[in-house]
Parts: C-alpha cells; structure tokens; sequence
C-alpha cells in the first residue's frame, strides 16, 4: 500500500471514531436532559419497559404529545376559586373522608381539564402529567390506587388521609402554588 492510501484509511478510521463518539455523547446528553425533566419517572419508564431507550422513547413521545396540546396556566380567578373548593373538600375531610376523597379526584380532573389536560383514561392522565409536573405524578398513582381500594371495601381513615395527602401535592402543583405557601381565600 501506497502512503496515500494509507492516509485515507487512516482518516476515515478517525472520521468513524469521532462519529462514534459524538453518537454516544448526544446519546448520553439526551438521556441526562431527559432525566432531568422526568425525575422519577424516567426510572419508572426504564423499569416498566425494561430498556432505558424504550423508555425514553415513550418519554419522548409523552412529551412531544404534551407540546400539541394547549396546555395553559389558570386565570388568577380559576386558580382562587379552586382553592376556595380545595380548601372545603379539606374540611369536609373531617365529616366525610369517602366523600371528600371522591371530591378531591373530582376537583383534581376538573383543574387538569382548565389546563388543557385530556382527562379520559387514568393511564393516558398519568402519562399526560409526568411531562410537565414529573415529581407530583406518584402521588396521583398513589392516591387513585387508595381510591380504588376504597371502592373495593378495603382502606381506612388513615389510608384515606394519605391520598388527601397525594391528591393536595398534585393539586396544588397543577395550580401553581408551593404546599408551604398556600393560603386558602376567604369564602
């Protein structure tokens, strides 16, 4: 072989390196930004798919979906009125745990619909959410799981009392407010 050969087998063997390298670099950016916005629920995803790229492909799709819709904040108005009803499902919690338990889940779609979140199918809701409030979106799992048990005969007062608990954190993220902050208006 000839130098000019081998200078060109030399160059292409370095072109293929670097695009290697670069592959597995935007590969690794991409998977970080991912896990970044997706928190927990990119663990979840890999766990459910049991590939890390499955899951990012459905993460995503999730997220390309979220951006064709029209996602938008509450009006001021929107946002105290919920709170005010937030804030009596709260203390009827007291009288009526099963009742305020329903109430909440009620109130919690209800906001989500002001958003502009579809809110057919629990599972498609979940997806829907994790895109833009990802460390809230256990707690909705958590507290329609205590939901369905309670339907089914089979979660007490305390049981109750943690999906309040999971329904608020969701709640108040999809309004905006931090749970530390929140005051409720005056009726």
């Amino acid at each position: 072989m000839d130098n000019t050969t081998l200078i060109i087998i030399a160059v292409l063997i370095v072109a293929v390196l670097v695009g290697v390298g670069v592959y597995f670099a935007l590969r690794q950016r991409r998977s970080e930004g991912l896990r970044r916005r997706f928190g927990p629920e990119y663990d979840r995803a890999v766990d459910e798919t049991g590939n890390r790229e499955k899951a990012e492909t459905v993460l995503e799709q999730r997220r390309r979906r979220i951006e064709r819709l029209n996602i938008r904040p509450l009006t001021r108005r929107d946002s105290a009125r919920y709170s005010d009803e937030w804030h009596a499902i709260q203390t009827r919690f007291v009288d009526d745990p099963a009742g305020a338990i329903t109430e909440a889940d009620r109130l919690v779609g209800e906001v989500m619909s002001a958003r502009g979140y579809p809110v057919t199918d629990f599972n498609q809701r979940t997806a829907d959410i994790s895109v833009d409030h990802p460390r809230v979106v256990e707690n909705y799992r958590a507290a329609h799981a205590i939901a369905q048990r309670h339907a089914q005969g089979q979660a007490n007062t305390e049981d109750l009392r943690q999906a309040m608990i999971h329904y608020r954190a969701l709640f108040m993220d999809l309004i905006g407010d931090s749970p530390t902050t929140h005051m409720p208006h005056a009726a």
